[in-house]
């Protein structure tokens, strides 16, 4: 299976980040964050982490990254220096460190990055099988739909009450927005 999720921000010690989540202290964050990701997640699947994986501090952070199943697919995010990237490209279950990417699933295609990105113009109004998804984080909405378009969807753990998503449920968000717009 493959799955997304982004902005794990393990070690970010600001209440602005682990409060609205749910959490009191970044320690119970980061935990459950690894709780939450090891129920979801097997060695076989396929993980996108669309950005800011850890901030501050880069040891610590890393021996939560170690705990992680999955093969990680990294997509750099804002928080992602040249430093850590070096450092995720070491971990055993990392595939890659990249800056943007794009998977074709079922048919359709799918645009990887850490930011928002306009993928599709008006055909995507006509035409959804002529969509490129734009699958984003950085942003800690806590709704899954930039602006309200049914193609640019958010797969940060801010909108998916701390859990990797599936692609099969991203598509079933789509389709679902698509219909009721």
């Amino acid at each position: 299976m493959i799955y997304f999720t982004s902005d794990l921000h393990f070690c970010h010690d600001r209440a602005f980040m682990f409060e609205p989540r749910g959490f009191t202290n970044i320690d119970d964050h980061d935990k459950t964050i690894i709780e939450n990701w090891n129920k979801t997640i097997t060695d076989e699947d396929e993980v996108y982490v669309l950005g800011d994986l850890m901030l501050n501090d880069n040891e610590k952070g890393m021996s939560y990254l170690r705990q992680l199943k999955g093969k990680l697919h990294i997509i750099l995010g804002n928080h992602d220096t040249p430093r850590r990237a070096a450092l995720y490209a070491t971990l055993p279950n990392v595939v890659e460190v990249v800056h943007a990417a794009q998977i074709i699933y079922k048919g359709k295609i799918f645009y990887l990055s850490h930011y928002p990105t306009i993928t599709s113009a008006g055909e995507a109004q006509k035409d959804p099988g002529k969509i490129v998804y734009s699958l984003f984080g950085h942003t800690h909405q806590q709704t899954n739909f930039y602006n309200d378009s049914y193609f640019i969807y958010h797969v940060g753990l801010d909108s998916h009450n701390n859990y990797p998503v599936s692609i099969e449920q991203v598509i079933e968000d789509c389709h679902n927005k698509f219909n009721n717009k």
